[in-house]
């Protein structure tokens, strides 16, 4: 998962050349594309999708431009007098690649992180569900305390010592309190989570029960979906 960034732009990339090809096909096509190179025009339709999706949501300008397009009953009726709705798809693409490589989709980053901490949120919820509580709350706690150290770096907030050392939760929580990124309920109860990954890190583990993990769990997914997915 750590190379996310790199696959997303494998992907567009390989759409952007595939493109190339759609395009010259169509153009040159005597009469309607079918077979195999219709099936290859859809999949490549298909995965641009998911691009604009992921990246985008639904609400998307390009989703829409996409969409409008897809929504011709000719769509896949594909020859040398009827392609101009592939380039448009084609044009899609190629904006997509030029937006990613220069940082200007709307909050990329933290699409990429939430995709990470739903990584590490999964594997504590299968360890919890086996019944290993302890190593869940650690790995919990860990992405309560990364997310809140991304979100304090997304709003200006130092995360370092003047010592060098990167701040701990609890400071960070505080910091953020204080600039009002969140209200005072949301900050105790990190708090509270903090203190039982505390307890788990250091093997005080009759201390708290797997409920309670249970709850640390619901309470950083949905912080995390709170702060770290892209609003439409």
């Amino acid at each position: 998962m750590s190379n996310l960034p790199e696959a997303i732009d494998t992907e567009i990339n390989d759409l952007v050349s595939i493109s190339i090809e759609v395009m010259r096909k169509a153009k040159s096509a005597h009469s309607s594309i079918e077979g195999q190179e219709l099936a290859q025009i859809s999949m490549w339709v298909t995965r641009i999708g998911n691009v604009i999706t992921r990246l985008y949501g639904t609400n998307s300008q390009h989703y829409k431009n996409y969409q409008s397009n897809l929504d011709n009953k000719y769509f896949y009726y594909i020859h040398s007098n009827n392609w101009s709705h592939v380039s448009v798809i084609a044009g899609i693409i190629q904006a997509v690649q030029h937006e990613f490589r220069n940082d200007l989709i709307n909050n990329i980053h933290r699409i990429l992180q939430a995709d990470i901490f739903s990584d590490f949120l999964e594997m504590s919820e299968y360890l919890l569900n086996e019944g290993y509580k302890d190593a869940a709350a650690v790995i919990i706690g860990s992405v309560l305390e990364d997310s809140v150290r991304k979100l304090a770096n997304s709003n200006g907030i130092d995360t370092i010592k003047p010592n060098g050392k990167p701040l701990t939760l609890e400071p960070l929580n505080i910091e953020l309190g204080k600039a009002g990124i969140y209200d005072k309920l949301i900050q105790k109860q990190i708090t509270s989570w903090g203190e039982l990954r505390n307890k788990a890190a250091h093997g005080h583990y009759s201390d708290y029960q797997k409920e309670q993990v249970q709850m640390m769990l619901l309470f950083v997914q949905q912080f995390c979906g709170n702060y770290f997915i892209k609003s439409p």
